[in-house]
């Protein structure tokens, strides 16, 4: 009785099968379904949860106004301290919904019960679980730097390639290449490791010990968050000033 009860309630949260998709045909294309319903549902939450901060604005701030302005106010000093105080205001919009798209995928991945919702032929999970979710987010983020960097430096934006010496140059060509792989991969990595090993407890152990690895996973999933939207906007600034900034995280 004990193992029957057991199996139906902890064995459909420990089931992770890596590979399988529920694929859409639109046209000529094959595309993950399943990455698409979980990302529209992380996207309608937050333009819920916007509208209602925003339907009644208060000079007072409260609730969930009060929360917007706050992660607003957060992004806003972010981009400032990256991107620079003359520069930053117009790239607010981009590395806010990069931060908070990342982190409210992240975290439903941990809070929402994916694997209890079946589909055909596959299981949902979050959104940035999915490799191509976190390449098309770095895709993104190189071309905001290369139009920011042609925007403010025109044909002397290719002035960064041969710096500080025409050597350097396949070593700089290089490393556009580099940054997204090192952002998507980082990402995806980073929440399937985590996912992976919440599952395994859960089959193993699953009363007490998964708690506070899923407690660690959500802060995990924070820093996740903040790494790529601060490394967004330290290669937009880098891109517009002409120099160097070191990748870290």
């Amino acid at each position: 009785m004990l193992n029957s009860l057991h199996n139906l309630i902890f064995m459909p949260l420990a089931e992770l099968e890596v590979g399988k998709h529920y694929y859409w045909h639109i046209g000529g294309l094959k595309v993950h379904g399943q990455v698409f319903l979980t990302s529209w549902f992380v996207a309608s939450l937050l333009i819920g949860v916007a509208f209602l901060a925003t339907r009644k604005v208060e000079r007072i701030p409260s609730g969930l106004q009060n929360l917007m302005e706050y992660a607003l106010e957060f992004i806003r000093d972010l981009a400032k301290n990256q991107i620079g105080e003359k520069e930053y205001r117009p790239w607010v919009p981009f590395v806010g919904t990069l931060f908070l798209f990342i982190f409210v995928s992240n975290w439903s991945g941990a809070l929402v019960p994916w694997k209890l919702i079946h589909i055909p032929g596959s299981e949902l999970a979050a959104p940035t679980n999915d490799i191509n979710t976190t390449v098309a987010l770095a895709l993104l983020t190189s071309l905001a730097y290369f139009y920011a960097g042609f925007r403010k430096r025109g044909l002397g934006y290719f002035a960064k390639y041969i710096e500080p010496t025409p050597i350097l140059l396949p070593i700089n060509i290089l490393e556009d290449f580099t940054k997204p792989l090192s952002l998507s991969f980082r990402l995806f990595g980073n929440i399937l490791a985590d996912e992976l090993v919440v599952a395994v407890l859960v089959l193993l152990v699953p009363l007490f010990v998964p708690l506070p690895v899923m407690i660690l996973g959500l802060f995990t999933s924070a820093i996740q968050a903040l790494i790529f939207a601060t490394l967004a906007a330290a290669y937009i600034g880098e891109a517009m000033e002409g120099h160097g900034a070191e990748e870290h995280g």
